[in-house]
């Protein structure tokens, strides 16, 4: 049985054809202090960014036309790599210069140059390690740029694209979506030892039903009942590093999590060679959507080709929040339940127009007292006072006499009473 070191040397053996591919000189970087904002269009690094359990470095890419309220992309490096050279080796600041939001790239401090992906703290939310401090470079980007909470996204290559599991399962309050080209799922590397790797992940004979799978993501973050994020999942079928099996648990895990089968809602090959499969929508931001490789081995990232599809799944390739469409005539209902200090609410948005809603708002005043902890079916902001609840990816459009239904539980003070009147982007409904 190979030791921890042999496994890690192991690892970077195989990953240097990748580090060949991807790694070019990379460029000096500048430094900026925590309190200030970093230089435009120029690679930085940000000290004392905050929490920072496992030594990270963090480096960032400001475009000149950054956008107000920018969305957040973190770039998540691989093995034997660094944030540096995941500048250099894709093309997320140049789409960031075509599209103005901010790119974080992450860079680990540890020997072996991989994200720790295996420890029992990187798997729970709050246990420390490197999801935590990537977290505060979220944080530290937030601040600084006013950032939009709504759109933040994690992308990594081979251990970069097992963090971006990670990072999705222990906190899917903060991404709103990710795209992993060649990792593994969430807790499928998980380790006892302090041992980076794991050979039976690796290797594709782990296996488990979508219901264990799902149930590893639900206990990093026990409780949580929000939103989760989309994943864009991306294998090889030569891969030999991380063998494609792992491909097929990835896509089991992240339907289940989002309440999905395992058919495709739609199969179709973009490029030669490709075979995608969209689960939970037809779209180009559907819940799930899986990109399969014939013939290409674990250096499978195309710098050109693929970082532009994962900014259109992210829904990035647009000039920020779009504005509100017109409705016409709509219907609301509204059925609670209360206890002591809390209640939950369903509401069904009814069209009663003619014409179809592609992109819905729905505003709402609450009763004084009452603040949203957490809700289902849409992004719910700010919690009190007058709210607006924002359609999912999966159900903002709306035809004539379709309806959708979205919820949220709420604390209150003693006033448990429903929301009375609503607007429809801007219209005001009906209440039923």
């Amino acid at each position: 049985m190979p030791t921890p070191t042999r496994r890690s040397a192991v690892l970077l053996t195989a990953l240097l054809s990748l580090l060949a591919a991807l790694l070019v000189t990379a460029p000096a970087a500048t430094a900026a202090r925590a309190d200030d904002a970093v230089p435009a269009a120029t690679l930085t690094e940000v000290t004392d960014f905050g929490a920072n359990p496992s030594g990270l470095q963090m480096y960032v890419y400001v475009p000149d036309n950054v956008t107000e309220r920018p969305a957040v992309l973190v770039a998540v490096h691989y093995c034997t790599g660094s944030g540096p050279a995941m500048y250099s080796g894709t093309e997320f600041a140049s789409l960031a210069d075509r599209y103005g939001f901010v790119v974080i790239y992450p860079s680990v401090t540890r020997a072996s140059k991989c994200f720790d992906v295996s420890s029992p703290q990187a798997l729970t939310r709050g246990g420390g390690s490197d999801p935590a401090g990537i977290k505060s470079m979220v944080d530290w980007v937030v601040r600084t740029y006013d950032a939009d909470t709504g759109r933040v996204y994690a992308t990594g290559i081979s251990s970069g694209a097992m963090m971006t599991n990670v990072l999705l399962g222990v906190y899917p309050d903060v991404f709103k979506a990710g795209a992993a080209f060649a990792g593994v799922p969430f807790g499928c590397f998980a380790t006892t030892d302090g041992s980076e790797w794991n050979s039976a992940c690796a290797n594709g004979t782990v296996t488990r039903t979508p219901p264990a799978w799902g149930d590893l993501v639900r206990a990093a973050y026990p409780g949580y009942t929000g939103p989760r994020p989309r994943m864009q999942l991306w294998h090889g079928t030569e891969d030999d590093v991380l063998r494609y099996p792992n491909f097929g648990e990835e896509i089991k895990q992240w339907t289940n999590v989002h309440g999905l089968g395992q058919t495709p809602a739609a199969t179709d090959s973009p490029r030669a060679g490709w075979t995608r499969t969209r689960y939970g929508g037809t779209g180009d931001q559907a819940p799930v959507e899986a990109i399969s490789l014939q013939g290409v081995g674990h250096n499978l990232y195309s710098y050109g080709v693929m970082g532009p599809l994962a900014i259109t799944f992210f829904g990035l390739d647009e000039d920020g929040p779009a504005p509100e469409p017109p409705a016409g005539p709509c219907e609301v209902t509204v059925t609670t339940n209360a206890w002591s200090t809390g209640l939950t609410a369903t509401v069904t948005l009814t069209n009663t127009g003619t014409t179809t809603v592609n992109g819905w708002r729905l505003a709402f005043t609450l009763p004084s007292g009452q603040t949203i902890t957490n809700g289902w079916n849409a992004s719910y902001s700010p919690p009190s006072g007058t709210v607006t609840a924002t359609n999912a990816s999966y159900n903002g459009t709306l035809a004539p006499g379709a309806s959708v239904s979205i919820g949220y539980q709420a604390t209150h003070t003693g006033n448990s009473a429903a929301p009375g009147s609503f607007t429809l982007n801007g219209t005001a409904c009906t209440a039923g």
